[in-house]
């Protein structure tokens, strides 16, 4: 998994976020939630400009696409440059992020909302996005992470 995340995110891999997707899709199938949009995490200006695409969005789409719901990722967008997340603790993460989204409640107000992340630490991003979305009106909103970065031994193992 750590790979595959690598290859997406990192070497330009994009033809692997539909693939990766698929087990997310199947886990939601299962789930007994209620959504009705599905966002990914918006990166920074800066990052998505060097990166040239957002890996949360590779993910996001097809979930969306599969399940017949929109898909609007322009909904919440990053409105601070936030620093890489690796290496900072729970605290630096939170501060790190606090305020970084804005939603648009003209497309989120009464919705419910699926946020899609390609790896989450300790879930400071998906509490800042929800916050946002919270705030411009989302009824509800549910986070959703391909995989999860394991803190106590090194943000580089994955746990699916």
């Amino acid at each position: 998994m750590r790979q595959a995340i690598h290859r997406m995110k990192y070497q330009h891999d994009v033809g692997l976020g539909e693939t990766l997707a698929r087990p997310l899709t199947s886990l939601l199938r299962k789930l007994d939630w209620e959504f009705d949009t599905v966002l990914p995490v918006p990166l920074g200006v800066a990052r998505r400009r060097e990166r040239g695409y957002n890996q949360a969005a590779l993910l996001a789409r097809p979930i969306a696409l599969e399940l017949g719901v929109s898909y609007l990722p322009r909904a919440l967008n990053r409105v601070k440059e936030t620093r890489s997340q690796v290496g900072l603790n729970l605290s630096q993460r939170r501060e790190n992020v606090k305020d970084a989204f804005r939603a648009q409640s003209g497309k989120v107000a009464g919705k419910g909302i699926l946020v899609i992340d390609d790896v989450t630490t300790s879930g400071s991003t998906l509490e800042a996005c929800a916050a946002a979305l919270s705030s411009a009106g989302a009824g509800r909103v549910y986070g959703l992470t391909l995989a999860r970065a394991d803190h106590r031994v090194g943000v580089s193992e994955y746990n699916i």
